[in-house]
């Protein structure tokens, strides 16, 4: 039997959750497996993995094929390395003490490097936050400063529209004198009127 050492799909739509297992090759992708070996959260950042080193190195040993991406993640994680120490220790190239202090020290130099990268995701996160608020004060102030021009201009257009306001009647002078025009036009039927008496 082949065994396989892959990613079982879970989690939601759009949120995705994986466990790591060891399954027969001819098995379902979510279907069956022989034993579950850790799981890996890529929606974190950076990815976060748990593994069982023993469990994988266990199955490696009995000539477990991992898929590209579960041997990127055992990468990753240091479980391949282990592998290769345990080999060099078993053919007698180096002491166990010596492939322990190896495995430390990149280990040791592996946390440095994800803690790092903690460090700059969490920088670059504050930096973009400081950034928005930047901008966002950038653009109050412009639409302050817009506002009260714009006050500004209706304020000195203000007296400007009184003024004609105040002209307007002096231009309904005349129209008030047009009826007073009118009046002779009213005495005219009055005129008429004896006219149509005497006959």
């Amino acid at each position: 039997m082949a065994v396989k050492i892959r990613l079982q799909r879970h989690g939601k739509k759009g949120k995705p959750f994986y466990w790591i297992v060891a399954a027969d090759a001819r098995s379902k992708r979510d279907g069956k497996y022989l034993e579950k070996i850790g799981t890996y959260d890529p929606t974190t950042s950076p990815a976060t993995i748990d593994l069982n080193f023993d469990s994988a190195i266990s199955w490696l040993g009995k000539g477990a094929q991992p898929t590209n991406t579960a041997k990127a993640i055992l990468s990753y994680s240091g479980v391949l390395l282990k592998k290769h120490l345990d080999g060099g220790v078993k053919r007698g190239a180096f002491t166990e003490a010596e492939a322990k202090k190896r495995f430390d020290k990149w280990m040791k130099e592996k946390s440095a490097k994800i803690q790092k990268k903690i460090e700059d995701v969490n920088a670059a996160l504050e930096s973009n936050k400081k950034e928005s608020r930047e901008r966002e004060e950038e653009y109050r102030k412009k639409k302050l400063e817009e506002s009260k021009a714009k006050e500004e201009a209706k304020a000195k257009e203000a007296p400007a529209d009184e003024a004609p306001a105040e002209e307007a009647p002096a231009e309904e002078a005349p129209a008030e004198e047009a009826p007073a025009d009118e009046a002779p036009a009213e005495e005219a039927p009055a005129d008429e009127a004896p006219a149509e008496e005497d006959k």
